[in-house]
């Protein structure tokens, strides 16, 4: 898309206005440079000061007054691409500056259908689409919102207007995989799939590996699993490689499920287009795709290495592309660890598709169950386990799963049953088969179901208006509460430096460095080896494990490192 000379004006208008706006240092003053100015000039070139009045008022409320001309002329049609990207960055320095403001972009730019612009060389610009991360948890909602393509953005996943720096290009690899769709054979179906599509997820090799075989030949082999495992798998497939044929015809209309329009932010990996969400270019003509590839699902590369470009070809797995890793103040929750609202739901559907049908003791109770039954359980784990409030927001809380199980006179069989079956899905669904997690999982559905059964009971009357559940560890076994017997021995680090004989020691230069990511997570049950406060609260009870060879858990310090805690101690434990 290109500005039209009646547009020119307004751009330049616009231009002028966020030049004045970024004068001066600070994160607002840089994001507007490098995200509205930057990419504005490099339309319209040089403009000249502004015709308008001194702008007055607040930073803040100046921020609006030019969104809302942005948002106007990203109205008109035709509207390009640097203005598109100029308009997100507006939208978010609303939405974080001013919230109570941004209802009121985002119904001036309402009328507007869900779709995703691939700017050359730039970011993704998405208009009207919602938004979550990996958990399943919904993003910061912007009506206009500019995503990171080259990988490099300090605000992933947003755009920040680096790849102008690091001079990304958009091109595709020469030597990316051919795009040529292949079909296999099977009993029942015949599986489609073409590599040059593929993002290299593994969803269907890690979940399905009886039928795709990551690194051998043949890829697919359609006889060696159940029809609906094998469609349910060709459905996951977020790249949208994969499809399916009966009795020769493709029937991707059955591969292509509706959903909403949604981008998920996938932990390390690409973004995650569902809905059917339009992908054009900077001139609205489609993007290409492979032969074979869906439309209303595919992914986007988001490592800025992909082969395939726009699309993911699987580089971020090479490039070791990584987001910013958690605080690591704090324990993930039980529903973070679990791998969040998509892994849950994996196992519910798993578990009320496969197992429960199956199953004499369950199949009555389940019989005449809503179709969203699984969401509505995937949505109550997700909370109880320390997740957003997805089942008291959509469902309506611990109330309404009372009321699910008044008088159904639930037996010990069927709760047993019941248990055991989630526990088998939440294997086959691969949630994480730690000891910690594992523990608190099992925990939770044995109180949890026994709790049921009592609430079913002819005649109970449960308390009513309860708070919702919230399950956590048990007895504080993190993840990193202990050290893995299968872990491997961590050194520590070359780059740790000992103070001189006569250099006074301190603990953020040579005590901290001593103690290692294995080191801190054995002991964190008592206090972290990585804060000053707590290490000189036990500095005494620390030095005596040190000298006698008990600690660190896996063998004795070296006599200058424990030395160094010794002289660090008697210097008063500065830090």
């Amino acid at each position: 898309m290109s500005a039209t000379t009646g547009a020119r004006s307004g751009l330049a208008s616009l231009l002028a206005s966020a030049r004045k706006l970024a004068v001066g240092e600070g994160p607002v003053a840089e994001r507007l440079q490098r995200s509205v100015v930057e990419p504005l000039h490099a339309l319209v070139g040089d403009v000249g000061p502004s015709a308008h009045r001194r702008a007055e008022g607040t930073v803040e409320q100046r921020l609006y007054e030019l969104a809302r001309e942005a948002t106007r002329l990203r109205l008109e049609p035709g509207a390009p691409a640097a203005l598109l990207e100029a308009t997100a960055a507006l939208h978010d320095l609303v939405g974080t500056l001013l919230p109570e403001r941004l209802p009121t972009l985002a119904e001036q730019q309402r009328r507007l259908p869900p779709a995703i612009v691939v700017a050359a060389d730039g970011p993704y610009l998405v208009t009207n689409a919602p938004i979550r991360d990996w958990l399943g948890v919904p993003l910061a909602a912007r009506p206009q919102l500019a995503l990171c393509r080259c990988g490099e953005s300090k605000l992933k996943p947003l755009c920040d207007g680096t790849h102008v720096e690091v001079g990304f290009t958009g091109a595709k690899d020469p030597h990316r995989v051919p795009d040529r769709r292949d079909g296999y054979v099977g009993v029942q179906l015949t599986v489609l799939d073409n590599r040059g599509i593929c993002a290299h997820s593994g969803f269907c090799s890690d979940r399905l590996n009886s039928v795709f075989h990551a690194d051998a030949e043949p890829f697919v082999t359609p006889s060696g699993g159940r029809m609906d495992e094998i469609i349910g798998a060709v459905r996951a497939c977020p790249s949208g490689a994969l499809s399916y044929a009966m009795d020769g015809v493709e029937v991707r209309a059955q591969v292509d499920h509706p959903r909403e329009p949604a981008i998920e932010v996938s932990k390390d990996g690409p973004y995650r287009v569902t809905g059917g969400i339009p992908l054009t270019d900077e001139h609205g003509a489609d993007i290409a795709r492979n032969e074979g590839a869906s439309l209303e699902h595919y992914s986007l590369c988001r490592c800025g290495k992909s082969q395939n470009k726009p699309f993911c070809s699987g580089m971020h797995w090479y490039a070791n592309f990584r987001d910013p890793l958690p605080p690591s103040d704090r324990e993930p929750t039980l529903f973070e660890w679990a791998g969040g609202y998509p892994a849950l739901l994996r196992m519910t559907r798993i578990f009320y598709g496969k197992y429960v049908p199956e199953e004499p003791l369950l199949s009555p109770l389940f019989a005449s169950m809503s179709p969203d039954h699984p969401e509505r359980v995937a949505s109550w784990l997700s909370e109880v386990f320390g997740g957003p409030d997805f089942y008291s927001a959509r469902y309506g809380g611990y109330t309404r799963m009372i009321s699910q199980h008044l008088n159904k006179a639930l037996s010990e069989e069927q709760r047993a049953r019941w248990v055991q079956l989630l526990s088998r899905a939440a294997e086959e669904a691969g949630l994480p088969a730690d000891a910690e997690f594992r523990a608190a999982f099992v925990a939770y559905l044995e109180w949890g179901s026994r709790l049921a059964k009592e609430n079913s009971t002819v005649g109970a009357h449960p308390p009513p208006n309860m708070p919702m559940p919230r399950w956590w560890w048990v007895c504080d076994a993190y993840p990193d509460a202990r050290v893995s017997a299968l872990a491997p021995v961590e050194e520590v680090p070359e780059s740790v430096t000992l103070p001189g004989a006569d250099e006074p020691p301190s603990f953020a230069a040579h005590v901290k460095p001593l103690f290692r990511e294995r080191d801190r997570g054995s002991m964190r049950f008592a206090f972290d080896l990585w804060d000053h406060d707590d290490v000189s609260a036990h500095a005494d009870a620390i030095l005596d494990r040190l000298r006698a060879g008990t600690m660190p858990c896996d063998g004795a310090w070296p006599p200058a490192q424990v030395d160094v805690f010794a002289r660090w101690v008697e210097a008063g434990k500065p830090a």
